[in-house]
């Protein structure tokens, strides 16, 4: 959502209960691995796959591109930040089944 100032609006961000900083070396999500409908991971622009566990901490040290934490129900996941291209948000990724 942009502000009209040009920037991101601060209604959506209040939702965020982390917004890294990107470091260099930073990848993409690719993917979310579903199991039963709910994500249990993601895969990264390199083609590594993490848990969501692993995912958020990755997340929360810059190591991710375009993701925040967000919390519900206490447990941590991972949102798309906001911005103006609807193709790059988690929910319109590929979905992939987890590795057996």
């Amino acid at each position: 959502m942009i502000d009209q100032t040009g920037g991101l609006s601060s209604l959506p961000m209040n939702t965020f209960e982390v917004i890294p900083e990107p470091r260099d070396g930073a990848r993409r999500i690719t993917a979310l691995v579903r199991e039963n409908g709910r994500v249990t991971g993601y895969v990264l622009s390199d083609g590594q796959t993490l848990n969501k566990h692993d995912g958020v901490e990755l997340a929360k040290h810059g190591g991710i591109l375009g993701v925040g934490v967000a919390t519900r129900h206490g447990g941590e996941y991972l949102k798309s930040l906001p911005d103006a291209d609807d193709g790059n948000n988690l929910g319109s990724l590929p979905s992939v089944p987890p590795v057996s």
